[in-house]
């Protein structure tokens, strides 16, 4: 029970504009009468400045749609809903793409702007009729015909696609970015009493785990998807509930800035529902809960209420209680969710919001910060290929809709010209406007500030390195010399943490591993590296060499340039080239298998290691394939191997610390297994030495053994030490100078000792740790040094001190300062023509 004085207190706080707390914000939520009449306005001030950081100041928006119900099967069972139904209610699983279509063009006839696909998940794992109906028509899945539909809709009708098909995987959300310029999702309650205990509204519904669904809202936030969520209120929830599930939209919107609207929605009971007799929630209470969420969110986040769930005559407390955007509201489809609640005609709704003494405008369906930031500041909200469908229907002054533009179809398709029409004779992207790197330096570190709480809670658990008893190294050491590939995590944990003579001890004992296994002869490839783009959007917080298009060392190589480096480097002895980019969404659908064709072409039998997983991923995504067909693609032209990059650390905790929008492990993984399924073996790669913890590293090595033992596809394993000069990661403050000489040394002799009798080939970077640390490194259980290189961009551009290419003669300096004996090597270690040489 709320006292008047805890009640007088916090009202007292949000009128003074003070942060408030987590108790504050509880005992808000339940102010009624005169208290609610005071909670209002300090909402409506943060109302106001919302519409003023917009851009828009007492400006209201909305979106006119169309909504596109794709199918109303769904695997999940929610007892209030009566949009999914069952197979034998509807003519078809799917409306067809000429039903699609003609909703599309009755819209844009209309003055559309926005096609709102929605649909239940996954239907088809529940529901046969719905898998017979896809394999029938052509489609893997509910996503690719949800893909395959929105291109359809802005190449026919110009309308612009925001997508709701329930819980998204990364990679379901990355297939469909190209084609949406905004994505949505409701949390509804991040309650999970509701989803796992018999009566609860998300009962028998795999879909309203709250964690999945966080997890959605954080995928997004990683891949700069502008992205709508929001609450149910009433469904059984309780008033905790409802708080963290505020707290929870906050912090993903503050960690990723990619929430553009939090909806606060009123649950309304329905007939045939399981939920038919609960009732609605009051007036006030849903008044109190938006208000509260408008003060949480602050001014950052759009606060939306649908406004045919309320009666007219609440339109002003709605607004007043910091609602600032109507959402979509349609002139033509009824809203298929709640088929009873007709919407308003857009000019009421223009007079009850005038009648608060606020406008009504128009926008699109991705708000106006991700539109001009896409258009006008090359920010990766929206990707390329749908800019000019955007710009076709914005004010550009403003961002808001172009309410006079009609909705025109326009061709969906990748870039003209892939990598050829970028640089052409320069290898430089043309540049046409400055830019301020200092400007963006500081947006970075913004970055950084959000998700320091994270890093906090990282290093919080992982603490600093643990130094082990020496008689726990002994006993482990005991126990590697017969069985080196069968100690626990404690034992390598033990080892990896080593110093002194007892690091020594496991250094010589990987040693002689390796002397068993490989021999004495240090192996190197004589290799080209060619980064043909620095041109990247992925956000690596470690990173140096991504730019984005327009800044000033930004460069894309021309297929003509990358065939001539080939030639060269062919010329000279090497017998392989490694071609790693960025992810540069402007690539075209056949840009890699260009790539690939470029070199084959300009240096026949040349060996082609190309593509990290992160470039596989995104190419499949954006060219609607799976990964596999995409590899057979490249294979086919000629690709030879992968290297096993963009590992980092396996481990979500770490990863997503340092990426913002990479791929998570499981996905890394999947690409990886993948690859050595279709027949391209792949290098392993660990960096380390930045957030990390040595518990990581081992826990890294397991994985990377596990996959070893399904597909036996890894020619070797490269600890690639973190290089922290230049890395934005370090700048901020949020990670440790890069490793130390025995951090590298534990790495790669438990390394060795881990990975016996599965991955041969330990290889250490001279590119990272110079001479001296490489003789370090191969007298403690490796046994190669990679390749030439004769370049290589991306250690340099992070602070690397030790050149970016060596001839062979400097290589076998390097072995000939140990005593060791060199043997040239191919890219998957057998001998080459000149080996011994």
């Amino acid at each position: 029970m709320t006292s008047s004085s805890e009640m007088r207190r916090s009202l007292a706080r949000a009128r003074d504009g003070k942060t408030l707390s987590e108790s504050e914000a509880l005992v808000l939520l339940g102010a009624r009468g005169e208290d609610l009449d005071a909670l209002l306005a300090p909402a409506t001030r943060v109302r106001d400045a919302a519409m003023l950081r917009a851009g828009r100041p007492q400006v209201v928006t909305y979106s006119r749609k169309v909504f596109i119900p794709l199918t109303r099967l769904c695997r999940d069972r929610c007892h209030y809903c009566t949009f999914a139904t069952v197979p034998h209610r509807l003519p078809a699983a799917f409306l067809s793409p000429d039903e699609v279509l003609q909703i599309a063009r009755d819209g844009a006839a209309q003055g559309c702007k926005e096609a709102l696909f929605t649909l239940g998940d996954r239907p088809e794992d529940r529901w046969p009729a719905a898998r017979e109906w896809l394999d029938a028509h052509g489609y893997d899945d509910t996503i690719a015909y949800v893909r395959a539909m929105a291109v359809r809709v802005l190449e026919e009708t110009g309308l612009l696609p925001h997508l709701n098909p329930g819980v998204m995987s990364w990679s379901d959300l990355q297939r469909l970015k190209p084609v949406a310029p905004s994505m949505g999702m409701m949390l509804e309650t991040t309650s999970t009493a509701l989803f796992t205990e018999p009566g609860g509204a998300h009962y028998g519904s795999p879909d309203k785990d709250p964690a999945v669904r966080l997890r959605v809202l954080e995928d997004a936030g990683r891949l700069g998807v502008p992205f709508t969520t929001g609450l149910l209120v009433g469904i059984g929830e309780t008033v905790q509930d409802r708080l963290d599930s505020i707290l929870a939209i906050r912090r993903v919107a503050r960690e990723y800035g990619a929430v553009q609207e939090c909806i606060v929605q009123n649950f309304r009971a329905k007939d045939d529902t399981a939920m038919r007799a609960t009732p609605d929630v009051g007036e006030e209470e849903y008044l109190a809960t938006i208000a509260v969420t408008r003060l949480l969110l602050g001014p950052s986040v759009s606060v939306q209420a649908p406004p045919n769930l309320s009666a007219p005559q609440q339109i002003p407390r709605l607004l007043a209680a910091g609602v600032d955007d109507w959402g979509g509201v349609s002139p033509v489809t009824p809203d298929h969710v709640n088929p009873e609640r007709p919407w308003p005609q857009v000019e009421e709704l223009s007079r009850w919001t005038a009648e608060s003494g606020l406008r009504l405008a128009e926008r699109l369906t991705a708000h106006p910060r991700y539109v001009l930031g896409a258009l006008e500041r090359d920010e990766p909200w929206i990707d390329p290929r749908l800019h000019e469908h955007v710009r076709a229907l914005c004010d550009l002054a403003t961002g808001l809709a172009d309410e006079a533009a009609p909705a025109v179809g326009r061709p969906w398709q990748e870039p003209d010209g892939g990598l050829a029409a970028h640089g052409a004779g320069t290898g430089r992207v043309d540049l046409h406007r400055e830019v301020d790197t200092q400007g963006r330096t500081d947006d970075r570190r913004s970055d950084f500030d959000e998700v320091y709480g994270d890093w906090a809670q990282v290093a919080h658990r992982v603490d600093s390195t643990p130094q082990r008893p020496g008689s726990h190294v002994r006993e482990a050491l005991s126990r590697a010399e017969d069985d080196p590939a069968g100690l626990s995590d404690a034992d390598y944990l033990a080892l990896i943490t080593s110093d002194g003579d007892d690091l020594d001890a496991v250094c010589r004992l990987a040693d002689d591993l390796r002397r068993d296994v490989v021999g004495d002869d240090v192996t190197y490839v004589v290799n080209r590296n060619i980064n043909f783009t620095n041109v990247c959007y992925v956000g690596c917080r470690f990173c140096a060499f991504a730019q984005r298009r327009t800044d000033a060392d930004a460069f894309t190589l021309s297929l003509e340039q990358i065939g001539e480096r080939a030639a060269e480097a062919q010329a000279l002895g090497a017998t392989e080239v490694c071609l790693q980019g960025g992810i540069d969404p402007s690539l075209g659908r056949s840009a890699y298998v260009d790539i690939v064709r470029a070199v084959t072409d300009a240096a026949p039998g040349i060996h082609v290691h190309a593509f990290s997983p992160m470039e596989i991923a995104t190419a499949a995504a954006k060219a609607g394939v799976p990964v596999r067909q995409w590899l057979e693609e490249v294979r086919d032209a000629g690709l030879g191997s992968i290297p096993g990059t963009a590992a980092e650390i396996l481990d979500d905790e770490v990863r997503w610390v340092l990426t913002k929008g990479k791929l998570p492990a499981s996905q890394w993984l999947e690409v990886v297994r993948t690859a050595h399924e279709v027949g391209l073996p792949s290098s392993s790669t660990m960096m380390y030495g930045h957030v990390d913890h040595p518990r990581h590293w081992i826990g890294h090595l397991r994985t990377l053994t596990r996959l070893q033992d399904e597909t036996g596809g890894f020619t070797e394993f490269v600890p690639l030490p973190f290089v922290h000069h230049n890395a934005p990661v370090y700048l901020a403050g949020l990670a440790r100078p890069g490793p130390t000489m025995r951090d590298n040394r534990a790495v790669h002799a438990v390394a060795r000792l881990m990975l016996h009798g599965r991955i041969p080939n330990i290889q250490t970077s001279w590119v990272k740790l110079g001479v001296e640390g490489t003789r370090l490194m191969l007298r403690g259980g490796a046994n190669d040094v990679g390749g030439t290189l004769m370049e290589e961009t991306i250690s340099r551009m992070a602070g690397s001190e030790h050149g970016s290419a060596k001839t062979v003669a400097e290589l076998r300096a390097i072995a000939d300062g140990i005593g060791r004996g060199v043997r040239e090597r191919t890219t998957t270690y057998g001998r080459t023509a000149t080996a011994g040489r």
